[in-house]
């Protein structure tokens, strides 16, 4: 399994949960960015809607004194990722920037990847997309639309990666720390979602990342994921990462 180079990028996102205030304008903006279908009500209700990053809300303590606390979920980019062995025709792999990719083109449809995940991240197409004509000429087109029948999943913009990385080798620079934004952390108004390079010892996230309050989701899978999460914290206590991660 590929890992991330010593060399180059790793990149990653780290998500203070302390920051998350649930506004839903993370999702909104992926799924503009992204070109992700329209989830009708009817896709809804079957369990077939598809957002690549999401905002779970969950209860904490007792009624009256419970508070709604906040979690963005989205792939989680992991180095030992399980989603990825169990593709037959190898649509899902690890690159050398730390990146999960997922190859379109080569996707037949089979969802073991799907199965696999335990962040429930990865989707699958059941129809064909369609966006009213309102909508069309708003779609990127720097994202391939995605067609009936493949998987999809959150790719941390790498479109964006991509563009930022051409332009700083054209200029014959290295990229700065920050250049590169995935559109849910450039959305947030809270700065809850941070994206950026972990093998930059100098790099915002790295620091973030080493706070004491970091964890990551379902850590007993052992999937070493890319997104690191910090604990909510409570003006009277905080809470610990091990009470926090359950929650994911």
């Amino acid at each position: 399994m590929t890992t991330a180079s010593l060399k180059g990028p790793n990149w990653g996102m780290v998500v203070d949960v302390d920051k998350c205030i649930g506004c839903m304008a993370c999702v909104v903006a992926c799924q503009a960015e992204n070109n992700v279908p329209l989830n009708t009500q009817d896709r809804v209700e079957r369990g077939r809607a598809i957002s690549w990053i999401r905002v779970e809300r969950y209860w904490e303590g007792d009624f009256p004194d419970s508070k709604a606390r906040f979690i963005p979920i989205m792939c989680q980019h992991c180095a030992n990722a399980p989603c990825e062995p169990v593709c037959p025709v190898f649509a899902t792999y690890h690159n050398s920037e730390g990146l999960n990719i997922q190859v379109y083109n080569r996707c037949v449809g089979t969802r073991y990847c799907a199965n696999g995940c335990p962040y429930i991240v990865r989707f699958f197409n059941y129809w064909e997309p369609v966006w009213p004509e309102s909508l069309r000429n708003h779609l990127n087109p720097d994202v391939t639309v995605r067609s009936r029948g493949i998987m999809e999943k959150c790719t941390f913009c790498v479109h964006r990666i991509r563009r930022e990385s051409r332009k700083a080798r054209s200029e014959g620079r290295v990229l700065l720390d920050g250049e590169v934004q995935t559109a849910c952390s450039t959305a947030c108004p809270t700065s809850a979602l941070n994206f950026g390079n972990f093998n930059d010892p100098n790099s915002k996230v790295s620091k973030m990342k080493d706070d004491q309050r970091h964890y990551t989701l379902l850590d007993q899978f052992a999937t070493e994921p890319n997104v690191i999460y910090l604990a909510k914290v409570d003006t009277d206590r905080k809470v610990g990462a091990g009470e926090a991660a359950s929650h994911g």
